[in-house]
């Protein structure tokens, strides 16, 4: 009885003696990795901190400053020649030369330097971005988002990235130039990807161009367009722009009939009255408002069709 009573009470000794033996065991692997990680970052350091002071020597003679430069390699030298006391002064200087392996630690451990400069976050490269003080990681996680079609349509867009810090943020923020939209030089594609706007209305934008002669003369003429309200104009307004150099004058008082009634503003009947009215009425009378006091113009179509561009007769 005896014996059987003391065999559970070994057993748990063996047990403990196990348990002990393995947490000494963790405990020397932990302290070699720390010793290990030590060593590296002491080792990454101290080649860090050694670097070679470049050499400066101030030469006189030419024929010397030419001996000395043939003697190193012609990419680690830097010189300049001056004019002192009428004589030619070069001040030759010589960059050490390490290994690749020292120079490969140097270039990777050392703190990037962070910039602040104008760019487009949909187009800025990885490399500006980490020039901007993203990390790498971070810098291609943005270029991931824009290659899988998104988009950053106002600075706010940007901020909300999981990847942009709210302190890097308000560093950037002055910095983001994110173009608008040329109403006058975007395709479907573009205009599809404007908030609220579809297939649909994108090919409604581009149709609408065509029908004002070309180009529009003002953003809002958006709203002309059928079932283009208040709401989906504001949504968007400041996204977009009409480029003084894009916009093309409406040759109103040239175009013949059959083409003015194609004009939203002007539509048949007043396609007819224009050309009456420029057959019987001098170019000195020809203008918007003349139209409409003439009556061939609605006050409400020569209100806007005023606001466009229009050739000089």
């Amino acid at each position: 009885m005896e014996k059987e009573r003391r065999e559970p009470h070994d057993g748990r000794r063996g047990l403990k003696s196990s348990f002990a033996a393995g947490v000494a065991a963790l405990v020397f692997l932990v302290i070699g990795y720390q010793s290990a990680l030590f060593i590296h970052k002491a080792s990454i350091l101290g080649i860090l901190e050694n670097r070679d002071v470049p050499d400066t020597v101030f030469v006189v003679e030419a024929s010397l400053a030419e001996r000395i430069l043939n003697k190193v390699p012609e990419e680690s030298i830097g010189s300049a020649r001056k004019r002192i006391g009428g004589k030619d002064v070069y001040a030759v200087t010589v960059e050490s030369v390490h290994e690749p392996q020292v120079e490969a630690v140097r270039r990777n451990a050392a703190p990037a330097r962070v910039e602040s400069f104008r760019f487009d976050p949909n187009t800025v490269s990885v490399r500006d971005l980490m020039r901007l003080g993203f990390t790498q990681r971070q810098a291609a996680s943005i270029d991931n988002y824009r290659k899988k079609g998104g988009s950053f349509r106002r600075k706010e867009d940007f901020a909300k990235s999981f990847v942009v810090a709210d302190s890097v943020y308000a560093r950037l923020e002055p910095y983001i130039d994110i173009p608008l939209l040329d109403l006058n030089l975007a395709d479907s594609a573009a205009f599809d990807r404007l908030p609220g706007i579809g297939g649909y209305f994108a090919s409604k934008m581009v149709e609408y161009r065509h029908r004002l002669g070309g180009s529009y003369s003002y953003k809002e003429q958006l709203m002309d367009i059928w079932r283009f309200d208040r709401e989906k104009f504001d949504g968007l307004s400041d996204l977009v722009a009409v480029g003084a150099g894009n916009v093309r004058p409406y040759p109103l008082w040239t175009l013949p009939e059959d083409s003015l009634k194609l004009h939203p503003y002007i539509g048949p009947y007043a396609a007819r009255g224009i050309v009456l009215y420029r057959e019987n009425n001098p170019k000195s009378l020809w203008t918007v408002e003349a139209l409409a006091g003439a009556g061939v113009l609605k006050s409400e179509m020569a209100a806007k069709l005023s606001r466009c561009s229009i050739e000089q007769p």
